[in-house]
């Protein structure tokens, strides 16, 4: 028989993993009597997990939602944190851990207090997950998503301050229809009340969203999938730098590495053309060292002043750590 302590993790592991257990089959589980677990049933509501009991011979446990997450104690910002990180794992942007956030998402849920449940439900609901990449940026405010994925469940209009790409500030009126989440950026995709069109907006410039109390009929969105909408949107926004790299390298092999960001197009038996468009050349670069192949940038000249610095760069990183302590002795 397992340890007390062992035995009441394992008791918890089990209580998340089912909304309801007979007793004699959490008992068995466990390898303990029904007074054994009994007790550590009475353990584990002694340390905050607010434990249920259904009397009878079909009598059974399961965890109940309570009034805060024991014994992680997040706040309500954190948890909504928890969620959208579990949300961007099940798009499989990381491989081999989408089935375990699917399961661990459900044990936080199980146990989630209403009032922090309904804000998860919203973003669960209101989000189109999308399979496409991007540079890295910044999380959106988890306070933002939540106002705004609430108010797109309830239909209820949206007003908040907007900052464009050149800096311009403006206020908005809106009908929010979606969440839409591409790469690691956020968009909310809404019928924009000021300028009468439909819209997506990203999340990270949207301030001080609010609801103003005011409900709506849906309307019927001009693209099938909101995901392709705002797809659509942002291959229409000019970017300043096109790419074109040929690389030393079967096209299915390159493909499979970078074909998520790049076009691959087989020039030869060993060889490929790379194409795509891009604001940062940061990307392209470590995109083509990841590929562990010779390749020839055919544009723009940037790029190619950019590996050559950062090639000068890592070759005076090359120094042994006796020859920094030398240096530093000296």
């Amino acid at each position: 028989m397992a340890n007390t302590s062992t035995r009441t993790l394992r008791l918890l592991s089990l209580l998340q993993t089912h909304k309801y257990w007979p007793g004699t089959e959490l008992a068995e589980r466990l390898d303990v009597s029904p007074r054994t677990l009994r007790r550590d049933i009475d353990r584990l509501r002694d340390l905050g997990y607010p434990v249920e009991a259904q009397r009878g011979v079909d009598g059974g446990y399961q965890l109940a939602a309570g009034a805060a997450l024991p014994p992680l104690m997040v706040d309500d910002d954190e948890a909504v944190a928890l969620v959208v990180g579990l949300q961007v794992a099940m798009q499989g942007m990381v491989e081999g851990v989408a089935e375990s956030s699917v399961r661990a998402l459900a044990k936080v849920v199980q146990v989630m207090p209403p009032r922090l449940r309904r804000r998860v439900e919203a973003i669960r609901a209101m989000t189109v997950p999308a399979d496409w990449g991007g540079r890295s940026d910044p999380g959106p405010d988890p306070a933002v998503l939540t106002t705004v994925a609430l108010a797109c469940r309830d239909s209820e209009r949206l007003r908040f301050t907007y900052i464009a790409a050149d800096s311009r500030r403006s206020e908005r009126h809106a009908e929010p229809h979606r969440l839409v989440a591409l790469g690691r950026r956020w968009y909310l995709v809404a019928f924009d009340l000021t300028r009468h069109d439909w819209r997506s907006f990203r999340i990270d410039r949207l301030t001080g969203p609010a609801g103003d109390g005011s409900r709506f009929r849906p309307r019927e969105l001009p693209i099938a999938d909101a995901a392709e909408f705002v797809r659509a949107g942002v291959d229409r926004i000019a970017r300043p730098y096109r790419i074109e790299v040929m690389v030393e390298a079967p096209a299915d092999a390159v493909q499979e590495r970078i074909g998520r960001w790049a076009s691959v197009e087989a020039v030869g038996p060993g060889r490929c053309r790379v194409s795509m468009t891009t604001d940062s050349l940061d990307w392209p670069t470590m995109a083509l060292g990841s590929l562990e192949a010779e390749f020839r940038v055919l544009e723009p000249p940037e790029l190619i002043a950019q590996i050559r610095a950062w090639g000068e760069r890592f070759g005076r990183a090359q120094a042994g750590p006796a020859d920094h302590c030398a240096d530093r002795e000296s």
